[in-house]
């Protein structure tokens, strides 16, 4: 019989990680472990705080299916038995690790992949005044990808300040849905000389009809406005991508399926992830396979990070250990 555990664990944050809605200095985590007697599969999941969910919160819905996990649940009884969110993903995770490791094969290959490549991640700059962001895109020139956290007035003099730090960096920005009621289409024109690609998730999540007619000269992706695939009828035709997050979508069989239909709806896919450990990202690294942009730095913007970690080489994430996931 199968038995269900979940415990919360507190990770540092490497100084602090800063958005337009606040800054952190450690995260909470909830790891849960699923074990048959033989083998123990591992998930993580960090509490959606937007969505008013908490580590405890998160524990106690984990803890609220070990009874259907030990009659036989599977990763598909659980997309009607959780609701979406960073329970069901680390339940879900822990899953899919347990039967990669009873059936002695890995992860991708139950989700049909052939093999992993590793993914080139972007490196998370904090909002902060455009100095303290110069100087930390200076600090991380040697990415080849930075993603920079935005919030409403005075962005483009951050971005500004993030370009003459990393002259050759590609560049994404996050606006955190700080630009609800401003132009977005000047807003955008005004990134397009620093090289911007994409810019997430502009306006208010449920406000998403602001921008009906809105022809961004950079690709809009929605990120808060987008859980799973029950949001892509209203994110057609407002977004060009979708910023797909394991937690959002409730673990990594909703998030692959998320993936398949957004791009049968002509969407791009980007894959990005909470604060968290190498222990979340393993499995988003199964869903950034062929997606054009990836954000799963979490583990990059920590203290400390668990044993046999993800590697990354200059923001380049290479395929977990099965030590750690898998």
């Amino acid at each position: 019989m199968r038995k269900l555990i979940a415990r919360i664990e507190t990770w540092p944050v490497a100084g602090s990680f800063t958005i337009a809605r606040g800054s952190k200095t450690e995260v909470d985590v909830v790891v849960v472990e699923i074990s048959d007697g033989d083998h123990v599969g591992r998930g993580e999941g960090t509490a959606i705080y937007y969505h008013g969910e908490t580590a405890a919160g998160v524990a106690d819905q984990a803890l609220a299916v070990a009874g259907a996990i030990a009659r036989g649940a599977t990763r598909a009884d659980l997309l009607h038995l959780m609701p979406r969110g960073a329970a069901r993903n680390a339940v879900d995770c822990a899953l899919w690790d347990l039967e990669a490791k009873s059936l002695g094969v890995a992860a991708s290959s139950l989700a049909h992949l052939s093999g992993l490549k590793p993914l080139q991640s972007a490196f998370t700059i904090s909002v902060a005044d455009p100095a303290t962001m110069e100087r930390d895109a200076r600090a991380a020139a040697h990415y080849p990808l930075l993603k920079l956290k935005l919030a409403g007035a005075g962005d483009l003099e951050r971005v500004a300040a993030v370009r003459r730090g990393s002259p050759l960096a590609r560049l994404i920005v996050d606006a955190n849905e700080s630009w609800t009621g401003r132009d977005i289409v000047a807003e955008a024109a005004a990134l397009l000389p620093f090289g911007v690609e994409l810019i997430e998730q502009p306006v208010k999540a449920g406000q998403d009809a602001l921008l009906d007619g809105v022809v961004s000269p950079i690709p809009l992706c929605a990120d808060e406005s987008c859980q799973d695939r029950s949001d892509l009828d209203r994110c057609a035709g407002r977004y060009a991508a979708v910023n797909i997050k394991l937690d959002k979508a409730g673990g990594l069989t909703e998030a692959l399926a998320l993936a398949a239909d957004a791009r049968a709806r002509g969407m791009e896919v980007m894959v990005g992830c909470m604060l968290c450990t190498s222990l979340a990202i393993a499995p988003a690294m199964l869903v950034g396979q062929g997606a054009r942009w990836i954000d799963i730095d979490g583990p990059l913007l920590l203290a400390r990070d668990r044993e046999s970690p993800i590697r990354f080489e200059s923001g380049l994430a290479l395929p977990a250990s099965a030590l750690l996931w898998g």
